[in-house]
């Protein structure tokens, strides 16, 4: 617990930087655009491969309930941005999603899969409000959101794969393995804030 708390502590020393200017993905419209808008984020991409992560660690029910959580509270939040209602601390929700979602999986604790669910859900809100805020008008809201929903999916499956994979192939130190994954998207998260990367 006070690992999380000193990794929180050191984003917020970096919030400064995390005013972010979180468009310029390119052209955003149909399921390409869609697809590749989470992949060309680092903050994004770090956040997703860590919910799987995360799943992996907590095991059982999780490895499916928390990504589905994620996928879909951040379909929530695409609506929400989709219709040009505002949502506070955006950037700054999508830069200290990975910081704890890696920050959980690192600590290896068991958690409640309610419990889990609901922490990716807060945060895959921040996520999707910045893609449908980032959606031009003309755009197929359908297919620019299944491209994105695809994209997040691969991500999360990419985290969990991963992890489960280390874990059959080194055994027991499989999940240490994996928390230690968890906390390098933590500090990568951290990075982002700080601007390092």
């Amino acid at each position: 617990m006070r690992a999380l708390a000193s990794l929180l502590a050191l984003s917020l020393i970096a919030l400064p930087t995390s005013a972010l200017a979180h468009t310029g993905h390119g052209e955003a419209s149909g399921f390409l655009h869609g697809f590749m808008h989470p992949i060309g984020g680092l903050d994004h991409v770090l956040a997703m491969v860590a919910v799987g992560v995360f799943a992996a660690v907590l095991g059982g029910r999780a490895l499916l309930a928390v990504p589905l959580s994620f996928v879909g509270m951040m379909a929530v939040g695409f609506v929400v941005g989709a219709n040009g209602i505002e949502l506070p601390f955006v950037e700054l929700g999508i830069a200290l999603s990975s910081v704890v979602i890696g920050a959980a999986a690192a600590s290896g604790r068991s958690m409640p899969v309610a419990a889990a669910s609901a922490l990716v859900g807060l945060f895959a809100v921040f996520h999707g409000h910045a893609h449908g805020a980032e959606m031009p008008a003309a755009t197929s809201g359908l297919e620019y959101a299944l491209g994105f929903v695809a994209a997040t999916a691969l991500l999360h499956l990419a985290g969990i794969g991963a992890a489960t994979g280390v874990t059959r192939l080194v055994g027991r130190h499989g999940k240490t393995l994996a928390q230690i994954a968890g906390g390098a998207f933590a500090l990568g998260g951290v990075g982002v804030l700080a601007g390092w990367l």
